[in-house]
């Protein structure tokens, strides 16, 4: 374990489905010495690659949870996170990304920045995570790294800097010229273990000399000794890498790598670029809120230093067959084997019975771990996001966790499943935010929700899987919204005599839209009409009205209500009497604002070869969508649109028998957008229904 913090880089490697990701982590793997024997995504030999441990990533080929491992390369400790590339597994890219100092982008030579490329391009930013390029599948046909280092600086908005050219591409693809070495490197034996490094062949060096001293004129803005050294000619790979460095850190410049991790070519030099140019923990700004006595927040920068007080952040949980495990990071202090510490969310103190290293679903015990380390706890009993220190009250920020999009009804086939359901879906809630349960108050059905069709299914399958548990699904449910369209006043005056004590309330003001698109409460009682001390009661019982709208019956979002004036009684006024009579108000009100029903639009990317493009145009204009935009390149095409989520359904099916399988799609929340009439209709006519039936 590396005690000097300056040789640890903690990484993560991002990228669109099918980028190469989990095959370019079993590479880095391979040369790092951490396994002896390179296997496949849905390789032949039936393994499957190490970081895909779970047996239904291994028969799909995709990466469904992020794995964590731990190697060693030119004296570094790299702790190394392969995420998911399928946006309906976007959690596990942000909580990766919410403890990690940087990252490996991959993007395909061919189809170079894709829809999710350009989600986890966001997600880095949200986290201010400095990341390298890397332009993967650079021996594939149609692979064109100089476009995709294009499209770097022009959808993403990057200042994307080549510190390499291609030798040879496609087929021919043999290795990489090194511009800050003015070298060529070969990657020789049978798994590329040697590089080799050569003069530059003469018809590539003029090039290679001008894509240099755009290299220099980019990476001279962050050095004043780089600057001075291209002036007087005296410029020293020492000084350029410096410069990288400098501008990677300050996420201002993105050093783009090229390579083919499939055939083993440029991996090493991207190891190299790591242990370079990424920050290791000390470089990095982290802040944390300490809660004071009195309930008072100071915020303060984490120190990074092993020796100060505990502070460490539960970013994933995985609740086992014999218990859970609890992935952290350290962000100052240290954690021992046997040693107590707090999770300020709960004020417990629990005691670290087993501390580990993790290799994919591999556990290295180890007997402690300090600042910048991430590693893993075995049997603590947390959720995602806590905070644990040595006793001081201190709070991390937690992650941006998207909401869930579409539901499905779930029940169990027979009574011996119900307790395995149950099981089961207290601990996929607890390891995943984005995936939800609820209960139906009309009809009684288990919901589970989440980010889209795979996201449910992959789980459904490890329920009956994992679990044991045999269960039945209906029809996805989609996740619409209502809204109000127009201004209205409301007075409503609530009168109610008992006997004794009353209840009375009166209030006044309007409902607006809002301009955001969220939900606002405006107090804007003046004189003391309605006294404070049921101000809360109001806000509380217009709050209550939004969960369910009068329209359709589903959550209203996009309001501001604004309470105006009223009236109370010194002694029939309360709390309750107030609630009632702003839900009342909201109620009587609501309808007279033309409200309308909104439905989720999804942004839909679908690939494929150019000759499928009509059969593609026509499956997504069948159903709605809108086309965004088309990218080509040689023999590919890339279309985007924004398609309604409750006409995507089997769409999968669809797309694959309209273009022989050749082609594939991603699917990721857009925005909310008013429903066509007819569908609004129907929407309405389901919830009167359901409403009469329950009377």
């Amino acid at each position: 374990m590396a005690t000097d913090l300056s040789r640890v880089r903690n990484i993560g490697i991002s990228a669109h489905i099918d980028s190469g990701k989990t095959t370019l982590s079993e590479r880095i793997l391979f040369y790092t010495g951490r396994i002896r024997t390179i296997h496949e995504v849905k390789g032949k030999d039936g393994v499957g690659a190490t970081m895909d441990s779970m047996d239904l990533e291994r028969e799909r080929g995709i990466t469904i949870q992020s794995a964590a491992t731990h190697c060693e390369w030119d004296g570094h400790s790299i702790n190394l996170i392969d995420t998911p590339g399928h946006v309906d597994f976007t959690i596990e890219v942000e909580r990766a990304l919410r403890v990690l100092d940087g990252a490996v982008l991959v993007l395909c030579a061919v189809a170079g920045v894709q829809s999710q490329s350009i989600t986890v391009d966001r997600q880095m930013r949200r986290y201010r995570v400095p990341r390298l390029a890397f332009v993967n599948k650079c021996d594939r046909s149609g692979a064109n790294p100089m476009r995709v280092t294009d499209q770097l600086r022009e959808k993403l908005g990057h200042n994307a800097v080549m510190l390499q050219l291609p030798l040879g591409l496609e087929a021919e693809h043999e290795g990489v010229i090194d511009l800050v070495r003015m070298q060529v490197a070969r990657f020789e034996g049978p798994h590329g273990e040697t590089v080799a490094w050569s003069e530059i062949p003469d018809p590539l060096r003029v090039e290679a000399e001008a894509r240099r001293e755009l290299l220099l004129d980019a990476a001279s803005m962050y050095s004043d000794e780089l600057t001075e050294a291209i002036l007087e000619g005296a410029v020293t790979e020492a000084l350029v890498h410096d410069a990288i460095r400098r501008g990677t850190l300050a996420n201002e410049l993105t050093p783009v790598l090229l390579g083919s991790a499939y055939k083993n070519k440029g991996v090493q030099l991207l190891l190299d670029a790591v242990v370079r140019y990424l920050p290791n923990p000390t470089e990095v700004r982290n802040e944390a809120l300490e809660i004071l006595r009195g309930g008072e927040e100071r915020g303060f920068v984490l120190s990074n230093d092993p020796a100060d007080e505990l502070i460490a952040h539960a970013f994933k949980l995985e609740d086992g067959l014999y218990g859970q495990l609890t992935y952290i990071r350290l962000y100052q202090g240290d954690v021992r084997k046997g040693s107590e510490i707090v999770n300020t969310r709960t004020g417990r103190k629990v005691k670290v019975g087993r501390l580990g290293r993790m290799h994919a679903d591999q556990m290295e015990d180890i007997e402690t771990a300090q600042a910048g380390d991430i590693v893993a706890l075995f049997g603590i009993d947390c959720a995602s996001g806590d905070t644990f220190t040595g006793g001081r009250q201190v709070s991390l920020t937690s992650m941006h966790v998207p909401e869930p999009v579409i539901s499905l009804a779930i029940a169990p086939a027979d009574a011996k499943s119900q307790a395995k359901l149950a099981k089961a879906l207290h601990r996929f809630t607890r390891e995943d935010p984005t995936f939800r349960t609820a209960v139906d108050p009309e009809t009684g059905d288990t919901l589970i929700r989440g980010m889209g069709e795979l996201h449910l299914e992959v789980y459904v399958e490890r329920m009956r899987r994992e679990f044991n548990a045999l269960v039945t699904t209906g029809q996805p449910k989609v996740a619409y919204r209502e809204t109000m369209t127009r201004a209205v006043a409301f007075s409503y005056t609530h009168r109610k005599q008992t006997g004794g004590s009353g209840q009375y309330a009166r209030v006044m003001g309007r409902i607006e839209p809002s301009d955001d698109g969220q939900y606002h409460f405006v107090n804007a009682v003046v004189g003391g009409s309605i006294p404070t001390e049921y101000i809360g009661a109001c806000e509380k019982g217009f709050h209550d009205c939004i969960h369910e709208g009068a329209l359709i019956g589903a959550p209203v979002q996009g309001l501001k209500v604004v309470l105006e004036d009223g009236d109370s009684h010194a002694v029939d006024s309360s709390d309750m009497a107030f609630q009632t009579a702003c839900r009342m108000a909201f109620r009587e009100s609501y309808l007279e604002g033309a409200p309308i029903a909104l439905e989720p639009l999804m942004l839909v990317s679908v690939e494929g070869p150019s000759e499928q493009q009509g059969e593609v145009l026509k499956t997504l204009m069948q159903r709605r969508g809108i086309i965004m935009g088309t990218t080509e390149a040689t023999g590919f095409v890339r279309i985007d649109a924004h398609v309604p989520l409750g006409d995507m359904f089997g769409y999968a099916s669809v797309l694959r028998s309209a273009t022989a399988g050749k082609a594939e799609f991603t699917m990721e929340f857009a925005r909310y957008a008013p429903a066509p009439k007819d569908v609004a209709e129907q929407l309405r006519k389901e919830y009167l229904e359901k409403r009469a039936k329950g009377k």
